[in-house]
């Protein structure tokens, strides 16, 4: 078993004691992700470069930053599990997908979107 495989068996665990399942629709998932994505980036609102930098490197609030991005992962493996996706797969797709996307040749050291290069 894996260390993602593990990640999921506590979520579900976690998830079924509570009998959540009839919460656990699609919809309801998807805005968690957004709303506990919200609140990581909350976290940085109005922080330049080397303040988030701090925030996050700091002993005190890198606890308030593990912690939102523990509820973003949540929220992302539940979905996972709630509908069936495969997030190994996904993640290989999507790089690929990005790779032809993103040519090494012309994306290395660039910010820039796809369309702009």
């Amino acid at each position: 078993m894996s260390d993602l495989d593990d990640m999921i068996g506590m979520v579900v665990s976690f998830c079924e004691e509570r009998d959540w399942d009839q919460y656990h629709n699609p919809k309801d998932l998807a805005i968690g992700i957004s709303t506990e994505a919200g609140e990581l980036l909350d976290l940085f609102r109005f922080r330049n470069g080397s303040e988030s930098r701090q925030l996050v490197e700091s002993e005190g609030s890198r606890e308030m930053v593990s912690d939102e991005l523990a509820d973003v992962l949540f929220f992302v493996l539940r979905f996972a599990q709630m509908n069936g996706i495969d997030l190994r797969e996904a993640l290989r797709s999507k790089i690929s997908k990005n790779a032809e996307k993103y040519p090494v040749d012309r994306a290395r050291g660039s910010n820039k979107k796809y369309s702009e290069l």
